[in-house]
């Protein structure tokens, strides 16, 4: 072998590498799409061609975790590359209108920068050139979207489809002279899970396979699980299921109408948005910007899909706690590739940084996930992640928990509660046996004991700040009317 020539072209492809022109960022994120709702990553529920195509053409991210598995705590990480005790939004409470985010460091490197869909953060967006977004939660049909200069609604809009479509027009409307990183935010499939009426009926007739898990007994864990009310055969309401269950159902076969009638809207909803990503990556290639378009799909967290026999999110067992993450970005890498390295949504943000040649700021605690798209895993990539959840009571009565998650272990621990549980990945995938009190698994949960202790201290959050209530920062009113703007019709 030459290994001259070798060392030559070597040399060339880190060039190229470095060379690359500053690519277009899309970064599309739903709300509440679980993983295993597509298809290529689980093809047992929906087919998903639009949403595959990123996978088929990019890279299929297997572990990539919210730090604290909620809608408004994860965006924020994600615009803010910071954990929640540290960017001040652990809960439901707005994001600091004065905190310099991810859009305004790539706004100043040069990029037009925008924001489309679902903001949910309480305040409205800062360091973005346009933005136009949901009131709070907003509406699947008619929605109202808003601007610094008003409100709109588009009567007979649907929400994914008016989302999908105001993006295009602003990649058509953006100044091509810079490069744009643009977030493209749905409401789908959020709860109450309303589709199109097209796609509702169509999957009314589907007959939905149901998890492995679905009547779960709890047999090895705690009261968490026990007393929380995101049951799919107690807690799912009228307006989830849109009817009246038949009144001759009981028990098992009750559950299995509800588990239908929830994942039956659920995957109509998911079908828009792959439908969506579709027309997305339609208008990047007629504008020839493809290739040079970092585009991403992600949700802002996993989702129960029957699993354990629950619905929405807020645990750390693992369909709430990861995430779908597709990356497409033409020859910069390798297509069909798939990357199993622990990734946090803090890393987000650092990830938009590098690519636009700007260096990750101390205050991030996140890590750009750049050199993992040559697939390819540096020897110092972490090797756990640390995570968080603290709205207790919340809706759902989910107790507070923190905890640490390796490549084949979790341990969590119910600190209001006192009780912890821990499960081995490999062995025990669906995390139904508690080993915690197990004697054989003691040395592996002392260690594990010693990694969360060693997270909690890189990541400075050892003064058990917003333990409880009376500590949270004021919740925002996005549950509530939007500020006043006159509304056009």
């Amino acid at each position: 072998m030459n290994y001259s020539l070798l060392f030559f072209a070597l040399a060339l492809s880190t060039v190229a590498w470095s060379q690359t022109p500053r690519p277009n960022i899309l970064f599309v994120m739903s709300d509440d799409h679980a993983a295993q709702a597509i298809s290529a990553y689980d093809a047992r529920l929906i087919c998903t061609p639009n949403l595959d195509r990123l996978a088929h053409e990019g890279m299929r991210f297997t572990r990539v975790f919210a730090a604290n598995a909620i809608c408004t705590p994860s965006r924020a990480t994600i615009l803010t590359g910071q954990y929640s005790h540290i960017n001040g939004v652990p809960v439901f409470n707005a994001l600091d209108p004065e905190k310099r985010t991810v859009a305004h460091r790539l706004r100043d490197a040069g990029y037009y920068t925008s924001m489309i869909g679902k903001w949910h953060l309480g305040s409205d967006p800062q360091g973005f050139d346009h933005w136009e977004i949901f009131p709070g939660q907003g509406a699947y049909y008619d929605p109202v979207l808003y601007t610094r200069e008003g409100s709109k609604k588009y009567t007979g809009g649907y929400a994914t489809e008016v989302v999908t479509q105001l993006a295009i027009q602003e990649l058509r409307s953006r100044p091509k002279e810079k490069p744009f990183f643009m977030m493209v935010h749905h409401k789908a499939p959020h709860r109450p899970w309303q589709p199109l009426p097209r796609l509702a009926e169509k999957w009314k007739k589907r007959v939905i396979p149901e998890p492995e898990t679905l009547f779960d007994s709890y047999a090895t864990r705690g009261d968490a699980i026990r007393n929380q009310k995101q049951s799919i055969a107690r807690d799912l309401k009228f307006e989830d299921v849109k009817e009246t269950p038949p009144t001759n159902l009981v028990g098992q076969a009750l559950t299995r109408w509800y588990y239908q009638r929830y994942m039956q809207d659920y995957l109509a909803c998911i079908e828009s948005i792959d439908d969506s990503m579709g027309e997305l990556l339609a208008e990047l290639e007629q504008q020839k910007i493809l290739d040079n378009t970092l585009v991403i799909y992600t949700s802002d967290q996993g989702f129960f899909l029957g699993e354990h026999g629950l619905y929405d999110k807020r645990f750390m067992y693992e369909e709430c706690l990861r995430m779908p993450f597709l990356v497409r970005w033409g020859k910069q890498i390798k297509a069909g590739s798939v990357q199993n390295a622990i990734c946090v949504n803090c890393d987000f943000a650092p990830t938009f940084l590098d690519l636009a040649g700007v260096a990750t700021p101390a205050e991030m605690q996140g890590t750009s996930m750049k050199p993992l798209f040559s697939g390819t895993t540096p020897n110092t990539w972490r090797t756990s992640m640390y995570y968080r959840y603290y709205h207790d009571p919340g809706d759902h009565n989910t107790a507070r928990h923190y905890g640490v998650r390796t490549a084949t272990h979790k341990l969590i621990y119910f600190d209001g509660l006192d009780q912890w549980e821990c499960y081995d990945l490999i062995r025990d995938p669906h995390e139904l046996n508690n080993i915690y009190t197990e004697p054989a698994a003691q040395s592996c949960v002392a260690e594990l004991k010693a990694e969360l202790h060693r997270l909690q201290v890189e990541l400075k959050d050892t003064e058990n700040r917003y333990a409880d209530r009376t500590t949270w920062p004021k919740e925002s009113s996005y549950r509530k009317a939007p500020a006043q703007r006159k509304v056009k019709p």
